[in-house]
């Protein structure tokens, strides 16, 4: 099932996300002729910024959730365009030179097809740089959602519940990309732990996109409980004496050459 996010609230929750693919875009080294992939590339904000570094090249951006795409396309421009697209589904070979990734790729289940559709889409030489979340992510929200699931009022609901997210360990992902045929292949771990300015940055990050694959299986009778629920727990669970609110981010880096 594809995951169906609102674009415009993202925009308001991802700050953190947007912090890490920043310091990603920084890392890319471009010459300014590149022609560069997005995967998921969410409302495209990061996307914009990496086409201003490409005045000669191209960039476009994917993403499977309409409603991302829907935000994103009010930033197309003469060397951007965004698609609306799996990336199971990616259709391009030997398009382009730079294939990126920011907080995206944990939605992905099945890595080794990816990297055989990303290794089509790259030109010889061309790189990967991609950034998700591993092993240890956000481990309040997964105490607080398990906790949720196990509710008799919500447990029905869950029987046949697919998991949304692949969060290997580092020396997991390192010998499946060593499977994969890249050069120069690197993966190593980050601790991105961030906090929350208030209860209310907390809460549009649950929101947006934190509930989306679980609200999507919940009746609408008993949504909005399963939200409260969710909510008032991670406020108790992560809520700190200065008022903040404290969550694990832990973080898989990638980098490799074809």
């Amino acid at each position: 099932m594809e995951h169906q996010f609102n674009g415009k609230q993202y925009e308001k929750a991802s700050v953190h996300q947007k912090e890490w693919g920043t310091k990603l875009i920084a890392e890319l080294d471009l010459r300014g002729y590149e022609r560069v992939l997005d995967l998921g590339c969410g409302d495209g904000v990061l996307t914009a910024e990496i086409a201003k570094l490409v005045p000669e090249g191209e960039v476009v951006g994917t993403d499977a959730s309409a409603g991302m795409i829907g935000a994103a396309r009010s930033r197309e421009r003469e060397n951007l365009r965004f698609f609306l697209m799996d990336i199971n589904d990616l259709c391009f070979c030997e398009e382009f030179d730079v294939v990126f990734s920011n907080a995206t790729l944990h939605w992905v289940k099945n890595h080794r097809r990816l990297y055989h559709n990303v290794s089509r889409l790259l030109r010889p030489g061309g790189r990967i740089r991609f950034n998700f979340a591993g092993d240890g992510n956000c481990s309040s929200f997964l105490k607080v959602i398990g906790e949720a699931m196990l509710k008799d009022r919500f447990i029905g609901h869950f029987v046949t519940f697919d998991w949304p997210w692949y969060m290997p360990s580092v020396d997991e992902y390192s010998a499946l990309l060593d499977s994969c045929g890249f050069s120069h292949g690197l993966v190593w771990g980050e601790n991105a732990d961030r906090y929350f300015e208030d209860e209310e940055a907390m809460v549009r990050w649950i929101d947006q996109p934190s509930l989306v694959p679980f609200l999507a299986v919940v009746p609408q009778q008993d949504k909005d409980a399963f939200r409260e629920f969710v909510v008032g727990r991670m406020i108790e669970v992560t809520k700190q004496d200065d008022g903040r609110c404290f969550e694990t981010f832990r973080r898989i880096n990638v980098y490799g050459t074809k």
